[in-house]
Parts: C-alpha cells; structure tokens; sequence
C-alpha cells in the first residue's frame, strides 16, 4: 500500500481525491526517469548512444542536401565528465528551428514521411542533450552556420523536462571557420568501458556509408581513427510515398476514411495509396462488394417451373397479345440460361419488357416489372417441404456432388444438400450471401448430417463446397457506401480492408528507399576488411505494415579475417550500425536458422551462428524500420522482413559456396600439377636411359595434360612470338602483358603498346576457342629483355613457358 492510499478513508469523495492526485507528464519528464528506453541505461552505453544519435543526424542532414558527409567526432576528458563533440559540413539550421531541433523530445521533420532516414522519430539527439543535461548539469553548446549565411549562431540550451520546451541559456552570434555545417557540444557522466562498441559503431558506419569521411579522436589514443570515403556518389534520393494497400491496419484504415477528401470508395483508394490506379480500384471495389453485400446464390429453372404461367398471372392491363410476348420472351430466356441470381432475373425482366413495349406500344411500368420479377423468382426457387415443392436441393446437390469425392455416398451428399436448401430458403427472398456467412451455412448443413445421419463430411469437403458454390454465386451489382458511410461503420470499413489485403497489388515504388545497392555493400566491405572474397546481394522491395522496405546482404569471407570463433556479423537499419542487443534482434535469429554447412561454413551442432574466417553483413532499409524499442538496437521479429533477410543472406551464400567449392577444386588441380612437376622430368630421363635417346622436350607436357592454357615464347633473331594454346574445351580470354626493355615494332593487330619510363608494355587480350590457339609477334633489338604477366585466367589453368 502507498503513503496515499494509507490516508484515504472508506467515506465519501475517495474518488474525487484520486482524481486530484493525477496530472499530465510531458514526454521529456517521462523519458527523464525512463532514459534506458534510449540507450542511456549507462555512462558507458550512454556515450556510445551519443555519439550514434549526433553522427546519424550529421549523415542524414548531408545527404538531404546532396552533400559528401564530412563529420567529426571527439571525446575528452574533463574532469569527472567526458566531453563530446561532433562537428558536420552539412547544411546547418536556422536560428528559429535549432532550439526545438536540440532543446525539445518528438520534434522533427520525419515522423509523417514515408521515406527512409536514420532519424524517424524526433527523439535522438535531443535524447542526448536530456542524458547531459541529467548527468552533468551543463547545458548543450551548439553552433550552426547555414550556408550562405555570414555568421554562424552560437546557443546553450537545456530542456524543460515539465513543458518538453527548451531554455536557451544563450544565444549570440560568432565567427566559425566552417563554410555551413553544424557542431554540439555535451558534458556526461561517462566512461570508456564500451570503447569496442564505439568503434564498432564508426567502423561499420564507414562499411554502410561509403560516401562519408569519419574521424574519431578519443582518451587514450595517440593517433586518430580516420575512415576516408570508399565512393564519391552519395545514396539517391528518395521520395516520400503514400502507404501500400497491403499493410494498413484497421484503425489506421477508418482514421484515412475519416480524413480523406474523396467521396467514393474508388476516388479513395486512388487518392489515398500507393500503386492503385482505375483497374486495381476496380478489383478491390469487387472484393469490398462481396464482402459487404455478399453475392446472389443462382438457380436454374427446372422442368417443373412454370415460369410463363406465372409471369402471365403477375402481368394485368396490358392486353394479351402483349402479356403472352412478354411472358413467352421472359420465360425463354430464363430457361435457356444455365442459372439466375435475382439481380440477372431483374436485369433479363427489363430487357424483355422492353422489347414488349417497343414491339406492343405498352407501357411496362415499375410496378408490373417488380411484380414480374417476384413471380418469376418464386417459380425459380419455391420451396415448401410441407408440399412437397423443392426447386432448390437439385441445384445444391449438383454442386455438392461436383465439388467432393467419389467416397462420399449419394445420402450423405443429398443430406447435406437438403439441409442447405433449408438455410437458404430461411434467409431471405433475394438469397445473398458473404463468404463467411456461406461457410457457416455449410458447416451447419454438414455438421447436421454428421450428427442425424451418422455420415463424415469433413473440412476438405466443406471447404470444396463452399468454395464451388461462391464461384457460382453472382457479384451484385449494387452501388457501394460513400467514403463517409464506410468511415462510420467498422464492418464496412473491415470488408474494404479484406478486399484490400486480398487483391493483387504491385509491390510499392522504391524511390522512397536509398538502398547502398549490392556494388556499394561489396566496395565497404573491401573498404575495411582485407578479404579474399565478396559477396552482395539487394532484394527487391517488399511491404510491411503499409511501409515498403529492402533488404540487403553481403559476406566477406578469407584473406585476414579471424578464422577461430562465430563469424562477424554487421547488422544495420537505414545505413545505421546496430551495436547492442544482437541476441534480440530478428537479424540474428535469422543467420543462425540457415544451415550454413551447406553454404561452406562450420556450424557446431548444426545450428546457431556459423564459424570461420566471414563477416556476414544485413541490411534492411525502410519507411518505418519495426524496431524493439525506443533505442533502436535491434529489428522486431516481423515474418515478412526475417524472410527477406533470408532470402538475400542465402543470395550471398550461394556465391560464397561456388567460390569454396572452386577454390577447392583449383586446390586439388594445383596438387595435381605438383605431382606431375615432380614426375615428368623423372619419367623423360627414365625414357632417354631406356631407349638411349636425348632425354624428350617436355615444355608442354604439363599444359596438356592439365587442360592448361599455355603462355610460350619463341624467339627468331629479332622476331619474338607469343604463342597462347588453349588446351581446355571453352573459350578463354587472357590478359597478356609482355614487358619489354627495348621498343617493340611491327606490332600484330590487336595488341596495345604502351611506354613508361624506358619500358614498353605490350599488351594483347586475345579470345582463343577450346583446342586452338593465338600468337602475338612483334619485332625488337637483340639484346632486349622481356618480362611476361598473365591475367584473366587462373594460376591453377595457366602454364607459361615465356
């Protein structure tokens, strides 16, 4: 029990005194006792959160304004508190939005945007600015020089944790010798203890943005960590878009219906989303009607309908010459018609009357045709048990018979036909139905006849049941509720959505996205880690919870990575690293379900993360990234995006794979050719003793036993040839370079000279075919020296002699 609750009585009015104790808190007092939410649960986690929240907001500022990221990053040590300092080229802010930028929680530009950014919701750095200002007591120093402008402005602020508001502390101009950019200053409660998290932090930002230049200077460090730029084009941009019709939600639904100019549901759904033009509108209008309307079940007009008679009876006034064509067309064309819904029946009694009163010069007035109408449906669908009349049950029977097994006897299926026909006949004049209610139409017949006659009629068969009668059922063709109608009524508003998420839809446009693209994944990763090999792969978009998202992955495998140990995975989100929570993170769920055995790497157990010489790095780009919390440290488990992340890992692994698997087979050929390097010249001295001969030319012995392409040089005074044979069964394409020390002339056709310095590089790319071979000649003084390199063609393939 609280101190509170311990002084309220059992009288009257504790209520009214409960509600006196209970007062609005701004999200800024909020967050001041719930600072872990965003990172700041340590001073070692919070400095690293720092330094994150300020180089994201630098990177994104650059690049919305098309500049190359340059930014800077310090820490000292002053004190009992650490300083940090970022500086940025970007942009800069005005005098007017720079205290709402630093000084104020959920201020922002981003939070409505569909489009990516690091940035979304207004929180981070001015996150940064509350942990100081909670810790150190100092305010924040920031200085900002938008371009253009003669003098940079200079501000000390703090944020009013009770009105979310900041309090500038001071405001002045000053001299600064950046062009444009922005620079903060912050004094924390910190340490050091994270420092591998801080770098992992700059280094893998410089992996996902290889456009930026990154310094970090820090305590205990000589030297500072520089990152210079891997590329010079920075990433495209985007586009903000309006949501996709696959991933709104209810509530969000009715809150557009509610909001939205358009009148009609196909004016909305144009207007309001993206990839909905007139067509796709159509579709889903279709869907919605079925949903909200139902569709019309259909009849045939058995033997013993008497339609004409009873159209006869229905029809007075009009002559009988007159009523006897109409009833005679009507009755005709019902009968020749494989089935009926009442719309169809509505639409053929008009047509017919019509044509009556064209051919007769009567009137056929609305009330005639409404007459005509109910006695002809009458006739189509009586049904009275108690007088033996049943137009119905053939009909269902014949559908129930169609749409399940032969093992299903001929009582149980008419059971279940008999049964339905009851239903249908119970719930109206106009025999509509939804799929849903449908289903519960069936299941009840069925669940009858299981149960009074001892039968089986299981879901398979129900499912086939209902699915052959609503593709037999007729959509109608009443007008849909307005926009208004359908914000007004959630089960209107719950069908339209169905009929969205049902309907075929492009996948949204991507020019809200900026993926890094496969090339720029591969260039970062050469960027930092000396590899062997590299790998990317970038999927295509995809949709989630209305926000499109991309999904990209690279590996690096070999070279100085640390062979012992799980592989180094690099998990990022809008070009953002995540450093902490990796065990929480869908990313991670996702490396350690693939079985990466089969991709060439150790996986103890089978599962889990893989081990050896790697780094698996992922990427996921998006409009809305589904993080776990507010301190973005990891990706919620969401089905649609672990499957992309999947899909794109197992798109590099593959690659991966085919890069083991011929670097073994290269291992086992090179093996091979140590072997015969060994044994050749043994068996041509052997064979000279033998037979006592000179000992036998065995220059190309070994390429053609190999399968080799082989390089040889033969030389007739000035003349010089390089002869390239291909001894395998494909084209092969080498790049020959021939240094020479003297110039080369009469050069063949084909080939390129070059000097540099006093030395001629010959060089020549012939294609030679399977069997056959190539030669470049060229003439040169007699005492030049020559010096042959060979490229495009494998180490393990090629034999020079040159």
């Amino acid at each position: 029990m609280t101190s509170f609750q311990s002084q309220l009585g059992e009288e009257e009015g504790i209520a009214d005194e409960l509600a006196e104790s209970q007062r609005e808190i701004s999200i800024a007092e909020f967050f001041e006792k719930n600072k872990h939410m965003l990172g700041f649960d340590s001073g070692a986690r919070g400095l690293v959160t720092a330094v994150k929240e300020a180089v994201d907001n630098a990177l994104d500022a650059c690049e919305e304004a098309g500049i190359r990221p340059d930014i800077y990053v310090e820490i000292r040590e002053v004190g009992d508190y650490y300083r940090l300092i970022v500086e940025d080229n970007g942009p800069g802010i005005t005098k007017e939005q720079l205290p709402k930028v630093f000084g104020k929680l959920l201020y922002g530009s981003r939070f409505h945007a569909r489009e990516q950014s690091r940035g979304q919701q207004g929180i981070g750095i001015s996150a940064a600015v509350l942990y100081s200002q909670l810790t150190s007591g100092k305010p924040a120093k920031i200085t900002s020089r938008p371009k253009g402008d003669a003098q940079a402005q200079y501000f000390e602020l703090i944020i009013d944790t009770d009105t979310n508001e900041p309090e500038i502390k001071a405001d002045e101009p000053t001299s600064w010798d950046r062009p444009h950019g922005t620079r903060i200053e912050v004094e924390m409660e910190a340490n050091m203890r994270a420092r591998t998290q801080l770098h992992d932090y700059i280094k893998h930002t410089a992996v996902v943005n290889p456009h930026a230049r990154l310094e970090l200077r820090e305590p205990g460090s000589d030297e500072p960590m520089k990152f210079e730029r891997g590329t010079d084009r920075l990433p495209a941009e985007t586009e903000e878009i309006r949501p996709h019709p696959h991933g709104v939600e209810l509530g969000t639904l009715i809150k557009m219906l509610e909001a939205t100019e358009s009148y009609s549901v196909s004016g909305f759904l144009q207007e309001e989303f993206t990839r909905v033009g007139k067509k796709t509108a159509d579709k889903v209008c279709a869907g919605f009607r079925d949903r909200h309307f139902g569709r019309g079940m259909c009849w045939s007009a058995g033997v013993d309908a008497d339609l004409e008679a009873a159209l006869v009876e229905a029809v007075t006034n009009k002559g009988a010459s007159a009523t006897d064509f109409f009833a005679e067309e009507a009755a005709g064309t019902l009968t020749s018609r494989e089935h009926t819904a009442h719309h169809e029946l509505v639409e053929v009694v008009d047509n017919v009357a019509d044509a009556t009163e064209e051919e007769h010069g009567v009137t056929f007035g609305s009330t005639v045709r409404e007459n005509a109408v109910e006695a002809a449906w009458t006739e189509l669908t009586a049904y009275d048990p108690d007088e033996d009349v049943d137009r119905l049950t053939p009909d269902l029977y014949a559908v129930v018979e169609e749409a399940t097994s032969t093992r299903k006897d001929d009582a149980t299926k008419h059971g279940v036909a008999e049964r339905l026909a009851r239903r249908v006949a119970a719930d109206g004049d106009r025999h509509r139905a939804t799929r849903r209610t449908l289903r519960a139409w069936v299941d009840e017949a069925a669940a009858d006849t299981e149960e009074y006659d001892d039968a089986t009629f299981g879901g398979t068969a129900r499912e086939n049941v209902v699915e052959a009668l609503w593709s037999r059922m007729a959509t109608v063709p009443d007008d849909l509720p307005k926009v208004r109608d359908v914000a007004g009524d959630r089960d209107a508003a719950s069908a339209l959505l169905e009929g969205m998420r049902e309907t075929d839809i492009l996948a949204p446009p991507t020019d809200c996205l900026a993926p890094i693209t496969s090339e720029l994944v591969e260039a970062g990763l050469k960027k930092e880690f000396d590899a062997d090999f590299y790998a990317a792969a970038t999927r295509d978009a995809d949709v989630h919870g209305g926000d499109p998202f991309i999904v990209e992955a690279g590996i690096a495998y070999g070279g100085d990575l640390e062979a012992e140990g799980s592989v180094d995975l690099l998990r990022f989100a809008n070009r953002v690293p995540l450093v902490y929570q990796r065990g929480a993170c869908a990313t991670t769920d996702v490396v350690k379900s693939i079985g990466w055995r089969n991709y060439g790497l150790d996986q103890p157990g089978g599962s889990g993360m893989p081990s050896g010489p790697a780094v698996i790095s992922i990427h996921v780009a998006s409009t809305n990234v589904p993080f776990t919390s507010e301190s973005k440290d990891a990706l919620a488990n969401i089905p649609a995006i672990e499957d992309e992340i999947e899909l794109a890992v197992r798109e590099a692994a593959r690659e991966l794979k085919s890069y083991l698997n011929k670097r073994r087979s290269l291992q086992k050929r090179r093996q091979k050719q140590d072997v015969l390097g060994r044994i050749l010249p043994e068996m041509a001295d052997k064979v000279a003793d033998v037979v006592d001969r000179e000992r036998p030319n065995i220059d190309g012995a070994m390429a053609r036993i190999m399968n080799n392409v082989s390089v040889e040089r033969e030389r007739d005074g000035d003349t010089v040839k390089l002869v390239v044979e291909n001894h395998s069964d494909r084209t092969e394409e080498p790049d020959v370079t021939d240094i020479v020390s003297a110039e080369p002339a009469n050069v063949s056709d084909g080939a390129e000279v070059v000097d540099l310095d006093g030395e001629w590089f010959v060089k020549w790319s012939p294609s030679v075919p399977g069997g056959e071979e190539a030669t470049l000649e060229y003439t040169v003084t007699d005492d030049a020296e020559f010096d042959v390199n060979v490229d495009g063609v494998e180490a393990e393939k090629l034999t020079v002699n040159a």
